[in-house]
């Protein structure tokens, strides 16, 4: 891979400025308003590779967001690479609490990221990451240095599930195989201790209802006669736990891993600095299931949150009213073993259970997937890793993420290959949060780094 940072130093600025253009383009799947811009971002994304190096790129049309497809092959004889990614993005509400529009991007230095970081909706998550792939792709092609063969497909739809890749992937099982799936969607420790993501966590998301009189009442004339949902909605949420901050649905831990000593001694010994993580985000205590530390709580065991709550009158000033309607949005983030469909029917049977009279409960599952761990001693892994030493000068810490990519485990079943999880982000990027950003020096690194795997798995497979 010679001349991979001359690359990166000769085209920085242009490298930036190609990711800022396609951070303006507000790709929210989850809402219809952006339906046009999510379309504009796909015929982007058909460009980029178009003008990286594949000789073949198409949009494949679905029943929702159209899947981008391109490929470049080499030689038949050669291994295959599968590149995933994602083009839309999260919603950027709540607007009022960004310090910079969200779609438009600025760079801006920050105490982590001395030489900047680049802010908008979709930096991190996932456009700058999955854009390191074609920057990755256009220096090996433009150098003549691509040792194998490579596949890419985006989607569009990540966001809010995935449904219409699952179709598409087992529908193209022949036009996807591959020897190994490379993702960048998750993030690293930090920018001098580098980490490969190992584990992922599965997904549930609930919408639940709570309706109690036929319209909304006045609270003077009908308070203290007649069931609030508000009341009774946040009542039952927090029944979900008990004292200890276990989750209370029967069932729900029937099939959790439960990890050994030494796994959990292993874990321990990622860096984390307790106080820095309190500080970064703004508290002064954590929180969570009583026996497990930080770093477990959020990655090897099962999570029930509130996402999103409402009901009544929001707005300015007062408004003295019982609301006829109380909702709740709630995911479970769910670990390897629990099916996320059996945990969205017990979560559906135990709410409904605990209503109490004078209210009626409806649960609208929207999506969910389930969790993943990959091997640490594959082919891939070990390709990874090579090229994290290569270019951080150390070697990565194997580390389970909290976060969730449903598409992985469907990966596995479908297309019978292995996920390699190669994140450049880090937890302070604020991803689905205001202000999110993403390090232009671990943009950079990732254009730098990706090529390696390339060549190294290339050369394992020979």
């Amino acid at each position: 891979m010679q001349d991979v940072k001359s690359f990166i130093n000769s085209n920085k600025d242009r490298l930036l400025n190609e990711l800022i253009e396609l951070l303006k383009i507000p790709s929210v799947s989850a809402d219809p308003a952006y339906a046009h811009d999510v379309l504009t971002t796909a015929d982007a994304v058909k460009q980029a590779l178009e003008k990286a190096g594949c000789d073949t790129v198409e949009i494949c049309e679905t029943q929702g967001f159209p899947i981008v497809y391109g490929e470049k092959l080499v030689d038949p004889s050669l291994p295959t690479i599968l590149v995933y990614g994602h083009y839309d993005v999260q919603p950027a509400d709540p607007i009022n609490l960004w310090d910079s529009p969200p779609y438009e991007p600025v760079i801006k230095k920050t105490e982590l990221h001395p030489e900047g970081a680049i802010f908008a909706r979709g930096a991190c998550d996932d456009k700058g990451q999955m854009y390191m792939h074609v920057k990755a792709l256009e220096f090996m092609v433009s150098t003549n240095q691509l040792p194998c063969n490579v596949k890419f497909m985006i989607e569009g739809e990540e966001e809010v599930g995935s449904v219409n890749l699952s179709i598409f992937v087992k529908e193209n099982r022949e036009k996807l195989k591959n020897d190994v799936i490379l993702i960048s969607d998750t993030g690293m420790i930090s920018k001098d201790v580098p980490s490969i993501t190992t584990g992922l966590r599965g997904l549930s998301y609930v919408e639940v209802e709570v309706t109690g009189p036929n319209r909304d009442l006045h609270s003077g004339l009908y308070g203290g006669a007649v069931a609030n949902p508000i009341n009774i909605l946040t009542k039952m949420i927090a029944s979900l736990h008990d004292k200890d901050n276990h989750i209370t649905i029967p069932g729900f831990y029937d099939n959790v891993e439960e990890l050994s000593t030494e796994e959990r001694a292993e874990m321990a010994k990622a860096p984390f600095n307790l106080e820095g993580y309190q500080k970064s985000i703004g508290i002064n205590s954590v929180y969570g299931e009583k026996g497990y530390s930080t770093n477990e709580r959020n990655s090897i065991r099962p999570t029930l949150d509130v996402n999103g709550i409402w009901g009544g009158y929001t707005g300015e000033g007062a408004k003295t009213v019982i609301a006829s309607k109380a909702y709740a949005k709630i995911s479970m983030r769910l670990v390897p073993n629990q099916d996320w469909e059996n945990i969205t029917e017990l979560f559906s049977k135990h709410f409904t259970s605990i209503a109490p009279e004078g209210v009626t409960v409806k649960v609208n599952p929207h999506h969910g997937g389930q969790g993943y761990v990959t091997p640490i001693d594959s082919v891939g892994y070990r390709a990874a890793s090579k090229a994290y030493e290569t270019t951080f000068g150390k070697t990565p810490i194997p580390q389970r993420s909290g976060g969730s990519i449903p598409i992985v485990a469907l990966f596995e079943k479908e297309l019978q290959s292995k996920t390699i999880l190669m994140g450049f982000g880090l937890d302070s990027d604020a991803i689905h949060s205001p202000n999110e950003h993403f390090g232009v020096w671990n943009y950079l690194k990732g254009i730098e780094t990706i090529p390696y795997f390339y060549k190294n798995f290339t050369e394992m497979n020979s």
